[in-house]
C-alpha cells in the first residue's frame, strides 16, 4: 500500500484559503495577515505538510540560504539580534549561515564567495566596517544578492536598513544623569572609525550643548566596544585630576569593564561615579550594580531585518533603490542601580 504525504491542497483545505495564500505564507509571510499565517501554519501542523525545500529551491533557481555577516560572534550584543532572525527565517525555508567578518585571514574571500557562486539568496550585514569595494562586488549583471543593513549601515548607500536611534539613545543617556543632579558628564567612545560610536558621540554632545553642561575633550575617553577598553577606560578616568561624576558608555561591555576595574581599584559605583551603558545586553540586569542602561530591540532588529530580506527576495533578486524602505526603530532608558545622584 502506497503512503500518501500530504500536499499544498491538504492545508490549503484545512485552512479554508487557497494553494497560492499557503505558497505566500510559506515563501513571503509578510505579504499574508496575521490571521491568516496563524491559520495555515496550524494547518500544515495538523496534516503533517513538509515543504520540498531542495525542489522548491531548485524550481526558483535559489541557493536556499541566507548569510548573516557579524563583526565579532564573541560579542554577547549580537545573540538576540540572530535569534529573531533564526526566528523569522524558520518558516520561510530558508537556512541561515552565520559568518564572522573579523576572524581569519580569508574572511573577505569567504564573503565574495557567497556574493558570486549563488550560495545565498541574501546577506543580512551587521559590520557597516566591511570594504565597499567586498560588499559592491555582488553588483554583477548575472547577480547581486540583496543585502539588508542591521544595526550599523553606511550613510552613501541606498540598500535598506534596519536600525535604532542611536543619537536619541545617547540623549536619553545624557538627560538621565542630568536629571540626576550630575554637571560632569563624561563619554566612552566605541572605535573611533564606527557609525555607531560617530552617532551616539554626536548624540552626547549634543545633549550636553541643550542642558548648557561642559564639554571637555579630556572627559571623552577613547573605547572599542570591549570589556578590555573599558577596564583601560576606567584607569584613564582615575588618572584624571579633574574627574566627571558621571560616565555613559557607549556599549554596555565596555560599562561592565569600566565599573569592574573601578571595583577592583576600590571606587564604588554609583556612590563615587554613576556609570550609564547603552545596548541593554543579557549581563545588564544581573551585573554588580545592575547597569543602567538604553536598551536596543534586539530580536525586533533581527526579525525585522530578515523579513526586509524576505521581501527581496520574494521580488525576484531585484535590487532596488531601498531608502524608503529603511527603518528606524525606538530605543528606551532602562534606570537600574548603577545610576544615582552625585554623592
Amino acid at each position: 500500500m502506497t503512503t500518501r504525504f500530504p500536499r499544498i491542497g491538504d492545508v490549503a483545505l484545512a485552512a479554508g484559503v487557497s494553494t497560492a495564500t499557503v505558497s505566500r505564507v510559506l515563501s513571503a509571510p509578510d505579504r499574508v495577515s496575521a490571521n491568516t499565517r496563524v491559520l495555515v501554519l496550524k494547518a500544515i501542523e495538523e496534516t503533517g505538510y513538509r515543504v520540498n525545500h531542495a525542489a522548491r529551491n531548485l524550481r526558483r533557481r535559489q541557493a536556499g540560504g541566507i548569510v548573516v555577516l557579524v563583526p565579532n560572534l564573541a560579542n554577547p550584543f549580537f545573540s538576540q539580534i540572530l535569534s529573531g532572525i533564526t526566528f523569522a527565517m524558520a518558516t520561510s525555508g530558508h537556512n541561515v549561515l552565520i559568518a564572522d567578518t573579523r576572524k581569519g585571514p580569508n574572511a573577505e574571500h569567504r564573503i565574495l564567495d557567497y556574493l558570486h557562486n549563488n550560495r545565498a539568496d541574501g546577506l543580512i550585514v551587521l559590520d557597516a566596517n566591511l570594504p565597499e569595494d567586498v560588499l559592491s562586488a555582488g553588483d554583477t549583471p548575472n547577480y547581486h544578492p540583496p543585502i539588508v543593513f542591521a544595526c550599523e549601515w553606511l550613510d552613501a548607500d541606498p540598500r535598506p536598513t534596519v536600525t535604532i536611534d542611536n543619537e536619541a539613545g545617547a540623549r536619553l543617556a545624557i538627560r538621565h544623569l542630568a536629571d540626576l543632579g550630575h554637571v560632569r558628564i563624561g563619554h566612552l567612545m566605541g572605535p573611533s572609525d564606527n557609525i555607531l560610536t560617530i552617532t551616539r558621540a554626536r548624540g552626547a554632545r549634543a545633549a550636553l550643548a541643550e542642558l548648557g553642561l561642559p564639554i571637555r575633550d579630556d572627559w571623552f575617553l577613547d573605547g572599542d566596544f570591549s570589556l578590555a577598553s573599558g577596564a583601560a577606560a576606567a584607569r584613564a578616568w582615575l588618572a584624571l585630576d579633574d574627574r566627571p561624576t558621571a560616565v555613559f558608555c557607549a556599549s554596555d561591555a565596555m560599562a561592565c569593564g569600566f565599573i569592574g576595574e573601578l571595583h577592583h581599584k576600590g571606587v564604588r559605583v554609583p556612590d563615587e561615579v554613576s556609570v550609564v551603558g547603552f545596548d541593554d545586553i543579557e549581563i545588564a540586569a544581573h551585573f554588580v550594580p545592575s547597569l543602567t542602561t538604553v536598551a536596543q530591540p534586539r530580536v525586533l532588529i533581527g526579525e525585522t531585518a530578515a523579513r526586509k530580506l524576505l521581501a527581496l527576495i520574494a521580488q525576484g533578486r531585484e535590487r532596488e533603490s531601498a531608502t524608503d524602505a529603511s527603518e528606524v526603530l525606538p530605543v528606551q532608558l532602562v534606570a537600574r542601580e548603577s545610576s544615582a545622584p552625585p554623592r
